[in-house]
């Protein structure tokens, strides 16, 4: 899964990609420093890797891992190739799912390409342009079906469902803020609107703002903001997580204790970004690998073992399944199978966050 992280020019962005990915995109204080995007894989944070790795003492563990792009800043006209806008509207549409970075710090020395800082403005300046393409999507497409319709009535539920969403983007609403049901999406799906993608909004604070973040005035703009589009937000600190993951984990828990904070705004992020997705990890262990397995919420257990192998998927018995807790609490799996709590289920079950599971099949 492919998540973007887009922004104005000088908010933060490629300084909050170099946090998460450590992969040294250049950051300099002019607009558009980054033009092709930069892209890194990071492991998903799952504490549950290690203490199974406790209990079976493998060869290697393995996180799910989740992949960040760094797209090129943004300005007013994008939708109309100003600045970079071609490239960066092609490389969003290639992501699942958006991070946006908004600047809610003051600082003289770093410009700002709008002047003054404003977080909603510059909010509704990138997510205007994102509407003014996807209205440009929506209009051809609703000429196509009006056409179409003429022959075949069925194509009447699309222009309604077309109709609905246009009406939304005129507003100046992104279509995420719909509350479109499961078959409305689908007949949507492959128009792939930027404003249907799922979106998490990064505050970036500075180093004083951060302790009283949840009462910074700007802050407050973009989560009752991110609330109106159904959408998510956090506040965090980018300079100070580029600081931290240039640290080694003992040194990172003791600045973090320092600054009072539980976890870094990086795993906050990354944990958040998987659940924009509706991901979750299933587990297998043994001695040569314990590993986390990425799949939609939902999958049912034939579907999770194909992410291992096909073969495992098209010759599925069973699933031999514990939950993650009782394997924990229990210590062992023979103490596990002693009590009665691995499970054994068919084609049907719906797998869990956490279950670890050994697939049975025949080929």
């Amino acid at each position: 899964m492919r998540m973007g992280i887009v922004g104005l020019p000088n908010v933060g962005k490629s300084t909050l990609f170099n946090a998460i990915t450590k992969a040294g995109a250049e950051c300099a204080n002019y607009p558009f420093c980054t033009i092709e995007p930069n892209v890194g894989v990071v492991a998903v944070p799952d504490e549950r890797l290690d203490k199974l790795a406790e209990i079976y003492h493998p060869e290697k563990v393995t996180p799910a891992v989740i992949e960040f792009v760094d797209i090129a800043g943004l300005v007013k006209g994008a939708s109309h190739g100003e600045g970079l806008g071609n490239k960066f509207l092609s490389h969003i549409r290639e992501v699942d799912s958006i991070i946006e970075v908004v600047r809610c710090f003051e600082n003289s020395n770093i410009v700002h390409v709008d002047g003054g800082i404003n977080p909603i403005r510059d909010i509704e300046t990138i997510n205007l342009e994102l509407i003014f393409a996807d209205m440009e999507t929506i209009e051809k497409r609703l000429d196509n079906a009006k056409k179409k319709l003429k022959a075949d009535k069925k194509y009447q539920e699309e222009i309604d469902l077309l109709e609905k969403i246009k009406k939304c983007l005129e507003e100046g609403k992104p279509a995420r803020s719909l509350n479109l049901n499961e078959e409305e999406r689908l007949l949507i799906k492959d128009s792939f609107l930027l404003t249907m993608k799922p979106i998490l909004y990064v505050a970036n604070v500075s180093e004083e703002q951060l302790s009283q973040a949840e009462n910074d005035k700007y802050v407050k703009q973009v989560v009752e903001y991110a609330k109106s589009e159904n959408a998510e937000a956090i506040a965090l600190c980018v300079k100070i997580e580029e600081e931290l993951a240039s640290l080694e984990e003992a040194e990172q828990k003791e600045m973090l204790g320092a600054l009072g904070l539980e976890e870094s705004g990086l795993d906050k992020v990354i944990k958040a970004s998987y659940d924009l997705l509706g991901l979750m990890s299933f587990l297998t262990a043994g001695e040569p690998e314990v590993r986390a397995w990425t799949i939609q919420k939902g999958t049912k257990a034939p579907k999770a073992a194909g992410k291992i192998h096909s073969d495992i998927e098209r010759g599925f018995i069973r699933a031999e399944i514990v939950s993650y807790d009782d394997l924990i609490r229990e210590g062992s799996i023979n103490n596990v199978k002693e009590k009665g709590l691995m499970r054994s289920e068919g084609k049907d079950y719906i797998m869990q966050d956490g279950d670890v599971v050994v697939f049975r099949f025949n080929v």
